[in-house]
């Protein structure tokens, strides 16, 4: 018999539970997923976030609530960067500005992360160096504003 004691240390369920309540009743999660992966379970919204239909799918094989081509980067952004990943750096400003010029386009991902999960369905070979990647630390920072809004300094 082990003399461990448990109480000492949270179980995972209540490490998520603490989360949720710090970021609402729920915790939303938004996922990467390759547009080549089956569809998981926990997905959610999913959300198809590339300019261009991806190579070999065929619409009906993509299981995408919707294709938000807006929310990807510009045609002129996607050529500049070609997946290089010395830009890498410059491309997250870049597209950063491109996201702070369009909110709308946001909208509908945002939209679904207050009512749960949500998938971006990307096509790019490189899960590091992407627009998906960058996406996602977007949304997630707008969502933390949501959810903890500033608050007013007593005068």
């Amino acid at each position: 018999m082990c003399a461990w004691d448990q109480s000492h240390y949270p179980s995972a369920v209540t490490i998520a539970l603490e989360e949720a309540g710090k970021k609402g009743d729920r915790h939303t999660m938004i996922k990467l997923t390759r547009v080549y992966e089956p569809v998981g379970s926990a997905d959610g919204a999913r959300y198809l976030v590339e300019r261009l239909w991806p190579r070999g799918m065929k619409k009906t094989a993509l299981r995408i609530d919707a294709w938000l081509k807006d929310v990807a980067p510009s045609t002129t952004l996607r050529r500049w960067f070609n997946h290089d990943p010395k830009k890498w750096g410059e491309f997250q400003r870049r597209y950063r500005r491109e996201l702070n010029a369009n909110p709308d386009a946001l909208r509908p991902i945002l939209n679904a992360a207050q009512r749960g999960n949500v998938a971006l369905v990307y096509s790019s070979h490189d899960a590091e160096h992407n627009n998906a990647v960058v996406l996602k630390e977007y949304v997630e920072e707008k969502l933390e504003k949501k959810s903890n809004p500033p608050r007013k300094s007593a005068a």
